[in-house]
This record gives structure tokens, sequence and C-alpha cells, in this order.
């Protein structure tokens, strides 16, 4: 009797299998996963979208119409002294341009460190740990890097409280001169000499502004010992009243002179001081007009001057 032989049952090719799987798994976590993918889609995006809104408001309120002050420094207390003209439209595009630039930066890292956070939370991972060392590093860089950190807060400050800016003439200790630039971290100012000095605004530890509310003209005339004081007085008084009643000077002087007296004696003589108050930045000119003016008036009137 002959044997029969069983039919083999066919088996599934591997294939099969695990596209039945990969199926399987898409259908439990597929959904889910498309849903994760959408929302960090729309956290890119609503985070873009805020932060350029948030760049364009801040360009708005920078912006100066027609040379008028820009809505940014509205708020702020400005010392910007009118005798600059035209300068005062640079200065405050300046600053308004860099305080704009600041806050631009504080958007961006806000707006995006958020959607960072709202991503690591879609991917289920817990963002505590990150910010932790995200945290310990800034403070690693902050102190690697103090004097940086230092000449950008100066320079904020700075900004904020108006201190100085284009076309100002100070005395910033390190350099004395015009401002010409204001940034967060240098300051570019030019001498008498035209040279150019760049002073990190961190190392300012003191500013003299010669160009706020006004400035005072001080014009010293030395006498000899056997001049009549009390004549060389009205000789002043009247010269100076005259030369600051009558055009250039009398557009730059904002109160009327005063001649002081005597001022110092030394071996060589004594020396007279007049004093007047002008606009901010215009006490130079004045003081060189005066003397022009003061001395043929003494010389005239016979009063003795020291020679040399």
């Amino acid at each position: 009797m002959q044997d029969v032989q069983p039919t083999p049952t066919p088996t599934k090719p591997m294939f099969d299998v695990e596209s039945t799987l990969a199926v399987e798994w898409w259908v439990t976590h597929g959904p889910k996963i498309a849903e994760g993918a959408l929302r960090i889609a729309l956290t890119l995006i609503i985070a873009v979208v805020v932060r350029f809104l948030l760049r364009r408001l801040i360009d708005r309120m920078t912006r100066g119409n027609g040379g008028r002050k820009p809505k940014l420094l509205k708020p702020l207390r400005e010392r910007a002294p009118q005798a600059l003209g035209a300068l005062v439209s640079e200065r405050r595009e300046q600053r308004a341009k860099t305080i704009g630039s600041v806050l631009k930066s504080f958007v961006t890292i806000i707006v995006f460190g958020v959607a960072f956070i709202q991503i690591l939370t879609e991917l289920g991972m817990n963002p505590a740990p990150i910010l932790t060392s995200a945290g310990i590093l800034g403070v690693a860089i902050g102190f690697g890097a103090q004097n940086l950190v230092k000449d950008f807060l100066s320079g904020m400050f700075m900004m904020l409280e108006d201190q100085y800016g284009v076309g100002d003439v100070v005395d910033l200790g390190p350099a004395t001169g015009t401002v010409e630039s204001v940034a967060l971290r240098i300051t570019t100012i030019r001498d008498t000499n035209g040279t150019v000095w760049y002073v990190r605004n961190g190392e300012i530890m003191r500013v003299g502004n010669s160009s706020q509310g006004f400035a005072v003209a001080v014009v010293d005339l030395p006498l000899a010992y056997g001049a009549n004081l009390a004549s060389a007085t009205e000789v002043l008084t009247e010269a100076v009243t005259a030369a600051t009643g009558e055009e250039p000077l009398a557009k730059d002087v904002i109160d009327k002179p005063q001649v002081l007296g005597v001022e110092k004696v030394t071996p060589e003589g004594i020396t007279m001081r007049v004093t007047v108050k002008v606009r901010p930045g215009r006490q130079w000119a004045v003081q060189r007009a005066l003397r022009a003016k003061l001395m043929p008036a003494l010389d005239e009137s016979g009063i003795s001057i020291k020679s040399p």
C-alpha cells in the first residue's frame, strides 16, 4: 500500500507580515504622530508670524515721520539741545534704532524660546533639565564675558537715560570731543585735533556733557597792576553788553552777561572775568568773539593790559 504524503500548508511571505505589522503600527500610532507633527508645524508658524508682527511694530515705533520724535522715545526723557539743529534728528534716529535692535533681539529670544519649549513638550521630553543646563551655560558665558556684558548693560542704560548723543561735546575721561556715533558697546568721539576715539561704554565712569541745557562762556582778561579796576569794570560791562546785543552773538546768548570782577591776582598781574550764559555748544565761539571785542575796548579806554 502506497503512503500518501500530506499536502504542505502554504507559508505567508515575510514581506506580507512586515507590511501587516507596519499598517497595524500606523493605525495605532499614526494619528498621534500626525497630530503631533501638525502641532509642531503650527507652533513654528505661529512663532514666525508673531516675531514678524512684533518686529514690524518695533520698526514703526522707532521710525520718525518728517523729523518728528519716534513713538518709542516719547516715554523716555530726552536731553538733546535744540542748538544741535539737524543733528537732533540723527541723534534720535540712532538712539531709537539702537534701542529697537535690542528689543528685536529680546523678542526673537522670547518667542522662539517659548516655541522651543512647546515643541519639546509635544515630543514628550521634559524641558526642565534642558532649561537648567541652559541657565548654567548662560551663567558660565556671563562670567567669561563679563566685560562684554558690562559694556552692553552700560550702553543700554546710557541710551535709556540719554546721557549723551550724536553731536554732544562730552568729556568721558579717556577722551574729550564731539560724539559721532553711539552704540551699545562702543561710543565714537572725535577730539579737537581730529583724532577718532573709540571708548567702551563699560569703561566710562563719568560723563561731562557740555551740550545739555545751557553753557557758560568764560572770558578772562589780564590787566596790569596799575589798572583802574573800577574803570575796567565799567568799560567791560558796556562793551560786553553791546557785543552780546548785536548779531551774530545775540542769537547764541540766552541771558545778560555778567562782569564778575577780579578772578585772581598773580605776580604777573590781575585777571578780570566776564561770563555769559549761551546756547549749548556755542560757548567756545562766543568766548573767541568776546575776546576780540573786549581787549580792544580796554586798550581804547587807556586801561593798562598786562604785558607778556
